[in-house]
């Protein structure tokens, strides 16, 4: 059987994406979203979910995004069913960055709340992205059940998704600066702010937040 060109570069590109080296995993990503071919999909898939290096994820997902959609979906909606938190994680910020609002069904509650906060920050991205036209309420209602999250970076990353979504999220922030939790009434009220107040920046605005929430208020005073 003759080997064309075609076949020579295919096989060097996927042995690239194996390499021991990010430099040679980097460029192997670059030259298969440079020549897209839907056999590579499967690899691109498959090493998203176990690749360590940040800025080579990121060229794995350019090279997926260069695929046609019909091809990377059910891939990728399958991946974010899957038990390793990375591929779930992937797989989400690919879909934010393919954005075909066919995939907003996989978009599940069980992903907005995963108990790992990378996959969750994904999951909220990616849904921001896809959610059809007037389901933003109702998604806006169970972001903000993850009000009060994690570190400074998840809430910080959970506050711009909300933002995200405009106007439609005041009736779940209102309701959240009452919450027994100082944690979400703080991030509520932080939120609410950069909603108001775009350029005032998540640090100052969680930082105010708190101390007003330490002072026993609950930032609706005079409105």
């Amino acid at each position: 059987m003759t080997i064309t060109r075609q076949d020579r570069y295919a096989i060097r590109a996927l042995q690239g994406l194996e390499d021991g080296r990010s430099s040679v995993r980097l460029r192997a990503a670059l030259a298969v979203g440079t020549t897209p071919d839907p056999r590579f999909v499967d690899k691109l898939i498959e090493r998203c979910a176990v690749e360590p290096e940040f800025f080579v994820r990121d060229m794995l997902t350019w090279a997926l995004t260069r695929h046609p959609a019909s091809t990377t979906l059910p891939e990728l909606l399958r991946e974010v069913r899957s038990e390793r938190a990375q591929a779930r994680s992937q797989a989400l910020h690919t879909l934010s960055k393919i954005g075909d609002r066919q995939a907003w069904p996989a978009i599940t509650r069980a992903l907005l709340s995963d108990a790992d906060d990378e996959v969750a920050r994904s999951a909220w991205r990616a849904a921001v992205v896809l959610v059809p036209e007037g389901e933003e309420s109702a998604l806006a209602t169970v972001l903000a059940t993850q009000l009060g999250r994690g570190e400074r970076e998840t809430q910080r990353s959970l506050s711009r998704a909300l933002v995200a979504l405009g106007e439609v999220i005041v009736p779940a922030l209102r309701a959240a600066t009452t919450a027994p939790d100082p944690r979400i009434r703080a991030h509520a009220l932080a939120t609410q702010r950069l909603l108001r107040e775009p350029d005032a920046g998540f640090e100052f605005a969680i930082e105010e937040a708190k101390r007003v929430v330490a002072l026993g208020g609950s930032g609706q005073e005079g409105r």
